[in-house]
Order: C-alpha cells, then sequence, then structure tokens
C-alpha cells in the first residue's frame, strides 16, 4: 500500500463502474496528480453478461473476468473490504483478507458495491439455492449439472434419478431467462454421451411471480420467448413463487411439489447491505442517492454509480416520466462510469460536474445457442428481433463491450472454436475440494481398536 503524500481518490468496489471508472480517471489524470486506489474482495472485475455461456461451456470462465491489476496498473489495487467510512476525518477502515483491519486517508470517494442477489426467507434456499452473480457460481452451476446426468446415469433407484434430473430455475429476468436457455441446451448435447439419460428425462422449470419473462424486452418478444422456451420443454410458471425448498423438495404456491437438487435463483439483485456502514444518504431500496451528476446528495466529494446507485434518469424525465431512475444494467453502468470519472477529475481541480443523461438503446439476450431475442431502439423507433438474428446482435453486442481488446480476442476465439468443436461436457466437481482426495490418502490411520478382553498382566486382570 503507497504512503504517497499526493490526493488519493478511493474508489469502494472494482465492478463494471470501479474498473471503469478507475480507467477513466487515470486517462485524464495528469502525472503524479493523485493516487487512485480500489479495493475489492476479489482481485477481478466480472462481465455478468456473458456468465450464462461460461456456465454452458461456451466460454472459458477465465475469458469473463478481468484482472484489476493487469488493467489499473497505475492504480493501488487491495484485496479487501471497506468496512466502514467515517466522512467526517475521511477515513476508510479496510479489512484484508487475512491480518488487522486499517485506515485508509481519503480525499475523494467512489462508491461502487454494485448489487447483491435479492432473496428472501424461503426454507431452505440458502441451504440448497445457486446464484448466478460471479464466475465461481457459473463455473460451480456448470460441474453441478453434469454431475446430476452422471447421478442419473449410475444409479438404479428411480427416485434419486428423478431428483437429479429437474432443475428448478427461478426468476424470469435476463439472467434467469437466458441462464435456463444455456444450460438446457448444454444437458441436452451432454444427453447424447449416455446411455441411459435422454433430454426426455429431465424437467427444466422456470418460476417467476411476474406475469412474463424477460420484461426487459418488452411484452411481444417476452410471451415469444416463454413460447420458444415452452417449445423446448421448460415448463414456465408465471405468477407463481417458491414457498420452500428443504433438502431440495420445491413447494410452489400453485400447488406443485417436486424434489430437485438444482436449484438456481435469479430473482433480481438489491444493493449491496454494506452501504448501510458507509453514512450515506440511502433511497427507499437501499441505493444511494445521488444527484444528476453522479455526486452523493449533500456531497461534493462523494460519487456513486452502478446498481449501488440510485441516479435520477434525466432522458426519461424529459420525456415527461416523473420520478424515472437510471435500471441497474450494464448499459448505463458503462456509461455513468465515463461520467464519473470525467466528473472526479473536475471536482479535484474545481471545475464544474457534468450531468448524466443516457436515453435506452434497447436490450439483447441469448436463450441458448443461435437463440436469442433483442429489441434495439433507434429514435422513436424500436426494432424487435428474435431467434438467429437476435442471437448474432446479442453476442456482437457483448463481444464489443466486454473490457479490454485481451479478452474481445479470447472470447471471439472461444466462439469461433465452438463452430468446429463440440462443446466439452465434463464435470470438474472435484475442483470444489481439491485437497479431499490428497486429504485421504495423508491423514493419520485409526488407532487400532481395543481388543474385548483384558491382556495378560494388566490392572484389570489384577484385579480379577
Amino acid at each position: 500500500m503507497s504512503t504517497t503524500e499526493r490526493p488519493r481518490i478511493l474508489v469502494v468496489g472494482g465492478g463494471y463502474v470501479g474498473l471503469y471508472a478507475a480507467r477513466r480517471i487515470l486517462k485524464k489524470m495528469r502525472y503524479a496528480e493523485a493516487t487512485v486506489t480500489v479495493v475489492d474482495p476479489r482481485s477481478y472485475m466480472t462481465y455478468q453478461p456473458f456468465l450464462p455461456e461460461a456456465a454452458a461451456g461456451s466460454i472459458s470462465p477465465r475469458h469473463v473476468v478481468v484482472p484489476l491489476r493487469r488493467v489499473l496498473p497505475k492504480a493501488e489495487v487491495l484485496t479487501g473490504r471497506v468496512t466502514t467510512i467515517d466522512q467526517d476525518r475521511k477515513v476508510a477502515t479496510v479489512a484484508p483478507l487475512v491480518g488487522e483491519a486499517y485506515e485508509l486517508p481519503f480525499d475523494y470517494l467512489v462508491v461502487a458495491l454494485g448489487a447483491v442477489s435479492r432473496t428472501f426467507p424461503i426454507p431452505g434456499l440458502a441451504e440448497q439455492g445457486i446464484g448466478m452473480k460471479g464466475v465461481e457460481e457459473a463455473i460451480g452451476l456448470r460441474n453441478h449439472v453434469l454431475e446430476q446426468l452422471d447421478k442419473a446415469d449410475s444409479t438404479t433407484d428411480e427416485n434419486v434419478r428423478r431428483k437429479a434430473l429437474t432443475f428448478v430455475f427461478v426468476g424470469g429476468g435476463f439472467a434467469g431467462a437466458e441462464t435456463i436457455g444455456e444450460v438446457e441446451d448444454m444437458a441436452r448435447d451432454a444427453a447424447k454421451y449416455y446411455t441411459s439419460v435422454k433430454r426426455e428425462d429431465m424437467r427444466f422449470l422456470l418460476v417467476d411471480v411476474a406475469d412474463k419473462i424477460l420484461p426487459e424486452v418488452g411484452p411481444e418478444l417476452g410471451k415469444w420467448g416463454k413460447e420458444h422456451l415452452e417449445g423446448r420443454g421448460i415448463e414456465v410458471y408465471l405468477k407463481t413463487g417458491m414457498d420452500s425448498c428443504v433438502d431440495g423438495h420445491v413447494v410452489l404456491n400453485n400447488g406443485l411439489e417436486v424434489d430437485s437438487n438444482t436449484i438456481v435463483w435469479t430473482a433480481g439483485v438489491k444493493p449491496n447491505p454494506a452501504l448501510a456502514r458507509y453514512g450515506l444518504p440511502l433511497g427507499p431500496r437501499g441505493h444511494v442517492d445521488t444527484q444528476t451528476t453522479l455526486q452523493v446528495q449533500g456531497s461534493d466529494y462523494i460519487w456513486a454509480a452502478g446498481d449501488n446507485a440510485q441516479v435520477p434518469d434525466v432522458a426519461a424525465r424529459k420525456a415527461g416520466v416523473e420520478n424515472a431512475w437510471c435500471p441497474p444494467n450494464a448499459q448505463h453502468a458503462l456509461r455513468q462510469a465515463k461520467v464519473l470519472g470525467d466528473n472526479v477529475v473536475s471536482g479535484m481541480r474545481g471545475f464544474p460536474q457534468k450531468e448524466y443523461s443516457h436515453a435506452n438503446k434497447g436490450a439483447v439476450a441469448g436463450l441458448g445457442l443461435h437463440k436469442g431475442v433483442a429489441m434495439i431502439v433507434m429514435g422513436k423507433m424500436k426494432i424487435k428481433l428474435k431467434g438467429r438474428l437476435a442471437w448474432y446482435m446479442h453476442r456482437g453486442y457483448h463481444g464489443l463491450a466486454v473490457p479490454t481488446w485481451n479478452r474481445k480476442i479470447r472470447v471471439v476465439a472461444d466462439w469461433t472454436l465452438a463452430m468446429f468443436l463440440k462443446r466439452e461436457v465434463v464435470s470438474l466437481g472435484a475442483m470444489e475440494t481439491p485437497r479431499e482426495e490428497f486429504y485421504e490418502a495423508a491423514k493419520p490411520a485409526p488407532a487400532p481398536a481395543a481388543k474385548t478382553g483384558a491382556p495378560a498382566g494388566s490392572e484389570k486382570a489384577k484385579a480379577s
């Protein structure tokens, strides 16, 4: 950690906003004008739109993450968590991965913690659920699903087999629809290599409390997406919630009950709970309340953006929509980060702040190989696409949006190789417990059991 006397710009969070804002600040800043410090529990940024494809094996998991130290060579990158912020003293408390927590002074603060999975107190969810917010979860889901096929192919117990081949996904937004589409595609391909597992033996369920899926692309394309998934044998239950899933016994509030080893939770996100300890003004749902300049309300040295911020949607308000806020998506986060970076440098130099305004350009979603939906907004015109062409739009947009040319090239290389080579369908579930086999080989042998009879000459024998 640097002990420089230069002003410190502290960026809390190394996700979308944190990474792009830090890059922008470093690009705009004069040499030695300030020190940029990024603090995050992970040493990399995850490009979340690619997690469903990583879970399906279409992209290497390493290619959906961007190492912070490599992309931000002129910044300090600290692996840890900012637990508290003292605004009066301008000091943050950092808890590193190991060792004691310490205080870190700052002059300017960027809050970019992002969001976490929004969950509810459903019995069994914490023990049985699998999220889709990080690359670790995507890898775990892929290994888990393939492991279930292995189990089903190796057992003669019909109950075990049925439970292994039932997959429940809760949440019908982009994350849920894309993930179930990609995973079903992978499972369908994998079934070709099993002697006693066919696609007809599997059961996929998509559950959502809303009355439609894929709301981001509008009702027409959402309806098509639902019909498309149902055409692939996926059961879609709308206006339906999950009451419990204790020990994998899933109970839906429409009366349906199934047993499943795989329960994937993608039912929305919420701001990081750590924000409550920072003493910042929060909106009704826990977001940091910001001005149109991305400055936190009541402050001239703190900025916030992305999923953890409540940012006024200037473009929507100009169009007549009252109390409009920017939605928590990558499209806004990327553009907010650039404006935020410029404003931090301007604020440091005493220049006026720039207002953030961006009109929605549409949305794209992939539902598996060669399948997708897309809505492109061009002025007052909306172009709606579905099927293979929408899938090309999905890959084209995200291929350009993923950070750094290094990652763009690697992702395109993965896609290109997949055109000529078959998908890998091997489960590496042992990666989650890599030391287990070695431990079994190296652990001390158990002490021999004591004999039932007392040996000659023992105290017990003498006493008798």
